[in-house]
């Protein structure tokens, strides 16, 4: 019988909330991973794009990122120097990050999402001058390039003889010498991501080497690589989920299958081909594909590993995947960009234990500390539900031009996550929503998260996203909005009467609003909340998150 493990000891820190591993400078270096893995694995596949069927070596690998080093310099980037990638997925975009990791500069990987104000802005606070791009957003790049203040456009993988660009890719490379730099620090930065802008225009998060390979070992400590992994790239390679594949499975020498851009057949159509044993998909994706009409459960059945994250997962959908998958290793990773993706994992062992473990959202990595706070920073006993604070040592150096910020997330020594959650005895946290989703209804606080999952157990119900709504009676009003499975059927009372089931009567929605298109989705797969709720609150107090 699975009893859970005991807590973390707290382990030392500094007043920035990272970790002071002694002895751990210049260890924690890309170089001594990625190069030893390419002297060991010259002739083994490194990266396959599984739309065009393009593969790499190691050699082939390393031997283009070095020349993409080369020709970064002559671009006027280097050590410290940002660079904006804005393609689909490719082996390109991951030779792109790991001439970062080598010190050719600092990749700014951008959100496809963007709108060209959100664009415009992000290009200019990072001070970026050279964009990678591929045809299909050449010229949404190119409308925002003056404004953007863009001295040199890329263009990555082809396309039609107008498409905006300055120099193309391969030339670029043909044209350049290798160049792998000396190794740097492990303060040196590598990536500057940007944020969704949920609460107004993208904040720029900026980590180092260290952030980021303290991650990886961290997560590589739990969830086992090796040379025969073939990993399955399908997350959006601009989002902090897909920081582990493309960092982990390289240094390991394993096969990285990359999906261009996510889509139920071409994923079905990548497991029969390539037989992909590990992969990392939002629960979004799961269900999705899931319930594609093509879907059978050799779908998804190569897979020996697979890690959900980046949103909840609903019940019903998990408990249809464990019983689908009996012998995969299912894995639940929290995190955010801010500690360069993740902080707590939910194991196999957990999630077939079933219970309760299923609502956890997991047990903090090695070198993780969560405290539980109130409104005023105090800590909160395990059960008892607040903010969700972190000290990690793979956490950001700032948040980019914006110190205000930064001390703000910061303060009193420990991340704030805008995460309402509590610990249990045993150390599992529990996520009941992010704190600017809670309802507070009649003096009541609702997680929406709740709400959902006992909506998403209906069979009926493919898609659902709970809302607050002004009124004049409750202050806010619970308010569920539904995609239905396609040919199904329900009504509004029907759909209430079963969440009765499952939560107190004050949870349980006033409205149910059917639509029959899909729910909004930012480019990391996630319910736009923000966008349901803007056109209830138009001139009503509430700000809207």
């Amino acid at each position: 019988m699975f009893t859970g493990r005991s807590r973390n000891v707290e382990p030392p820190h500094d007043g920035g909330c990272r970790l002071a591993y002694a002895g751990a400078m210049k260890e924690l270096i890309y170089h001594r991973q990625l190069l030893p893995s390419v002297e060991r694995n010259a002739d083994r596949v490194c990266a396959t794009n599984a739309g065009t069927g393009f593969s790499t070596t190691y050699g082939q690998h390393i031997d283009r990122v070095s020349r993409l080093i080369g020709g970064l310099k002559s671009l006027g980037v280097g050590r410290g120097d940002r660079f904006a990638v804005m393609t689909l997925n490719s082996p390109e975009y991951l030779e792109l990050y790991h001439a970062a990791f080598l010190g050719g500069g600092v990749v700014n990987p951008l959100n496809l999402r963007f709108a060209p104000k959100e664009l415009a802005y992000v290009l200019r606070d990072s001070g970026t001058k050279v964009c990678f791009v591929d045809f299909i957003f050449a010229p949404l790049i190119d409308k925002v390039k003056e404004e953007a203040g863009l001295e040199h456009v890329v263009l990555v993988g082809g396309g039609m003889p107008d498409t905006p660009h300055t120099v193309t890719y391969d030339d670029l490379l043909a044209s350049s010498s290798p160049t792998i730099p000396d190794e740097g620090e492990e303060t040196d930065p590598v990536v500057l991501m940007y944020t969704g802008g949920t609460t107004g225009l993208p904040k720029g998060v900026l980590l180092d080497q260290r952030a980021e390979m303290l991650n990886c070992y961290h997560v590589m400590m739990t969830l086992k690589l090796g040379r025969d992994t073939v990993t399955l790239m399908q997350t959006p390679m601009f989002h902090a989920a897909s920081m582990f594949s493309l960092l982990g499975g390289p240094a390991m020498g394993a096969h990285t299958v990359i999906v261009p851009m996510f889509d139920p057949a071409a994923v079905m159509k990548a497991v029969q081909e390539y037989s992909p044993t590990v992969t990392v998909m939002v629960p979004t994706m799961i269900g999705m594909t899931m319930a594609h009409p093509e879907f059978t459960p050799a779908g998804l059945g190569s897979f020996t590993d697979l890690v959900y994250g980046a949103s909840p997962m609903p019940q019903a959908l998990l408990e249809k995947l464990l019983a689908l998958y009996p012998t995969m290793n299912i894995w639940q990773g929290y995190g955010m960009t801010e500690s360069a993706s993740v902080l707590t994992l939910l194991g196999p062992e957990e999630h077939r234990a079933g219970g309760k473990y299923l609502r956890a959202a997991g047990f903090p990595l090695p070198g993780v500390v969560l405290s539980i706070q109130d409104d005023n920073g105090n800590p909160l006993p395990p059960g008892e539900p607040g903010e969700v604070c972190a000290r990690a040592g793979n956490y950001m150096v700032e948040y980019w031009n914006k110190p205000e910020a930064t001390a703000e997330a910061f303060r009193g020594g420990w991340y704030h996550t805008g995460d309402a959650g509590y610990l249990d005895t045993d150390g599992y946290l529990y996520l009941v929503d992010r704190v600017k989703d809670m309802i507070v209804t009649g003096g009541e606080n609702v997680y929406s998260t709740e709400v959902e999952n006992a909506l998403a157990s209906h069979p009926a119900v493919l898609q659902v996203a709970v809302i607050g709504i002004p009124s004049e009676q409750w202050g806010e009003a619970v308010h569920a909005i539904v995609v239905l499975r396609e040919g199904a059927e329900a009504t509004e009372k029907e759909l209430i009467d079963h969440a009765r089931e499952w939560i107190a009567g004050y949870k349980l929605p006033k409205s149910v609003e059917f639509r029959t298109e899909p729910l909004p989705l930012s480019g990391a797969m996630k319910v736009l909340k923000k966008d349901l709720r803007e056109p209830y609150w138009a001139g009503h107090d509430r700000k809207v998150n």
